[in-house]
């Protein structure tokens, strides 16, 4: 396990408080090609007492060295951290990508997170197929132009491909990831499927296909969510408790 990213250097204000961080994007899913992708970390965070207890809130943070014309390179680098609690509503709903976070394999890790992980049986349900389905649905419709603006950032892959293949990807991943997850409780970082999806990144199936790729996922996850093994819908009272015992320890922890 590495040691605690340095994220102070951008500007996050609580370095000390940091209980797990991975890098994310492409990388995590083991789909990074070539060495075009920037570097994408993810983390979690327990904000001080008075940012709870208080008025203010200080929930999430966001940095990026990119945001510039064309989009990020692979020098640049984007960070998003999220406190407990934050992260901990959003994984409830079933937010995908919070989701990945009791997945993905740590670059840095506490107690208090392997508490979290032991435990992450509580976010699980079986409506949480719903927003893996609504976000994959969502960008399949972005990508074929049915819905919104396409990523502009990407556009030598349009010109390489007829379309942003790299997007094609994550909308083909989000649909394995739900039928997965509804079947098992689990996400496999990096993908099982990994071959199929870095083909779909270099332009190896044509747009239609891409389509039906993701409509036959589709059903398939719906068929499998009839027989999941997850209960119905979270405990929220046991989520409550989960992450009020991590706080409280942490918080102990620090006066000592």
């Amino acid at each position: 396990m590495d040691s605690s990213p340095d994220f102070a250097q951008y500007g996050f204000p609580y370095p000390s408080n940091l209980i797990q961080a991975f890098i994310g994007g492409s990388q995590l899913h083991g789909a990074k090609v070539d060495q075009t992708d920037d570097t994408d970390w993810y983390g979690v965070f327990i904000e001080p007492p008075e940012k709870i207890i208080g008025f203010d809130r200080d929930e999430f943070f966001v940095f990026t060295t990119g945001g510039k014309e064309g989009g990020n390179g692979p020098q640049d680098v984007d960070v998003c951290l999220y406190s407990l609690r934050k992260w901990a509503g959003m994984a409830a709903k079933g937010n995908p990508s919070a989701l990945h976070f009791v997945f993905a394999k740590e670059k840095f890790s506490t107690r208090w997170w392997a508490t979290i992980q032991e435990n992450r049986r509580v976010f699980a349900a079986r409506i949480h197929l719903n927003p893996f389905i609504k976000f994959a649905d969502d960008q399949m419709d972005r990508l074929m132009g049915r819905k919104g603006q396409k990523n502009i950032h990407r556009a030598e892959l349009e010109q390489a491909h007829g379309y942003d293949t790299k997007y094609a990807m994550h909308v083909i991943r989000l649909y394995l990831e739900g039928k997965e997850y509804i079947q098992t409780g689990e996400i496999t970082l990096p993908n099982p499927r990994v071959e199929l999806l870095v083909d779909i990144r270099k332009g190896k199936y044509k747009l239609p296909e891409i389509e039906e790729m993701g409509n036959e996922l589709q059903n398939e996850a719906y068929a499998a969510q009839e027989k999941s093994p997850l209960p119905e819908s979270v405990d929220l009272e046991a989520v409550s408790k989960l992450i009020t015992g991590v706080y409280l320890d942490f918080w102990e922890a620090g006066q000592k």
